[in-house]
């Protein structure tokens, strides 16, 4: 086992978060970093005692690489904010990766470039070794498993999704047929986070009759290609969509996730049904090559955040068969 200590906000919800994700083993809260001897939550809570609340994630290296951990860690941070996280303020809220072991510091500055490459900002997350770390009193530990209606700076969907990847992974194991593992996975997003419709797109050979708008808005085509309905849960929907058309078609074009929070503002949108409002869609990769898309769409606007973006990437990869390359 290993440890690395991870700074998030408010450590309630930042601890509920990662004793979600599979292969860590165990959690603890308390204060990183700080000047103070054995500083209490009290102290801690005036800013003057330099200490960051700060979560001790015990994982499996073999089932969690380190890089994925805190791939995660990152996802629920916003790491451009100074000093606050969701409405929390402070000195004490400020984000933070703390390690132990010194071979972490490599692995963690890889992730560091990653994401800041990805923002295209400077990140304001500490990344430093561990220089002390005291627990928090017993009421601080797991509480939002003893109080499941306290406070969190998280959003709700943010805990639901790592038990949705695990779930995902011993439902599919190591099924040999790819509709049966789109289709499972269709209805276990729908059964999970209750989405308004939420299915698969696969690419197929274009409709050559000329009638293929006919089917669902089927237009330009890469390759004499097409996207085809495949499995999904929802209302009925269009069959065929063409290269670049839609959010969908975009998403096989450009090759990365297309998040839109409205989907009247989104030029070219195909409106499979009038009670979608917003959309994600998540290209499906075998070989370097876009195979399908994962499309989801919502009856509320502005659903989808770099949070589902995350996290429906990770149902993609674990959809796709082992050995299968990006």
């Amino acid at each position: 086992m290993k440890e690395i200590y991870l700074a998030g906000g408010c450590f309630w919800g930042a601890e509920h978060y990662f004793r979600n994700i599979e292969g860590v083993v165990d959690t603890e809260v308390g204060f990183a970093n700080g000047d103070t001897p054995s500083p209490t939550y009290e102290q801690v809570y005036t800013d003057t005692t330099g200490y960051a609340e700060t979560v001790r994630v015990i994982y499996n290296p073999d089932a969690l690489p380190l890089d994925e951990l805190l791939r995660d860690f990152f996802c629920a941070i916003d790491p451009l904010s100074v000093n606050k996280q969701g409405e929390d303020e402070g000195t004490r809220y400020r984000t933070g990766v703390y390690y132990s072991d010194p071979e972490d510091l490599a692995v963690a500055r890889k992730v560091f470039d990653e994401v800041r490459e990805s923002f295209g900002e400077p990140l304001a997350v500490e990344l430093e070794p561990l220089r002390n770390f005291y627990q928090a009193d017993g009421r601080h530990q797991d509480y939002l498993v003893k109080n499941p209606d306290g406070y969190c700076h998280l959003p709700l969907k943010i805990f639901r999704y790592p038990r949705l990847v695990s779930d995902l992974k011993h439902l599919l194991g190591d099924e040999p047929d790819f509709v049966a593992r789109l289709s499972n996975t269709a209805a276990l997003l729908k059964e999970k986070m209750g989405f308004f419709w939420t299915g698969f797109y696969l690419v197929g050979e274009a409709d050559q009759s000329g009638t293929s708008g006919g089917h669902g808005h089927g237009g330009a085509s890469a390759d004499g290609k097409e996207l085809i309905l495949g499995p999904f849960q929802g209302s009925v929907a269009c069959m065929r969509i063409g290269y670049g058309r839609g959010v969908c078609g975009t998403a096989w074009k450009e090759a990365h996730t297309v998040v839109v929070p409205d989907v009247e503002e989104f030029p070219g949108h195909i409106a499979c049904s009038s009670l979608s409002k917003s959309e994600i869609v998540v290209p499906v990769f075998r070989g370097g090559e876009v195979i399908g898309v994962l499309d989801i769409d919502s009856d509320e606007v502005s659903t989808f955040d770099r949070v589902d973006a995350f996290w429906l990437e990770r149902v993609v990869n674990v959809v796709r068969f082992p050995g299968d390359t990006m």
